[in-house]
């Protein structure tokens, strides 16, 4: 899954709105509301996902997933 392991200990969770919306949180706290075209995508991708692949769709749906700057 990831490296550090933060999405075990952490995981992400979502919902679907009656308008369409997919509302991302973590820790309680909602993290981004996805809207729009890219909320259907979203929606698609989670539904035939498996735990591990969903953690890691919500996660670049966040957009603070990867930036490439991060040291190894």
């Amino acid at each position: 899954m990831d490296a550090r392991g933060m999405l075990e200990s952490d995981p992400f969770s979502y919902r679907v709105t009656k308008g369409g919306l997919v509302l991302v949180s973590r820790g309680g706290r909602t993290v981004v509301t996805v809207g729009g075209a890219p909320a259907q995508k979203l929606q698609a991708a989670l539904a035939s996902a498996g735990p591990d692949e969903e953690q890691l769709l919500l996660a670049k749906a966040t957009g603070n997933y990867r930036h490439g700057n991060e040291r190894r």
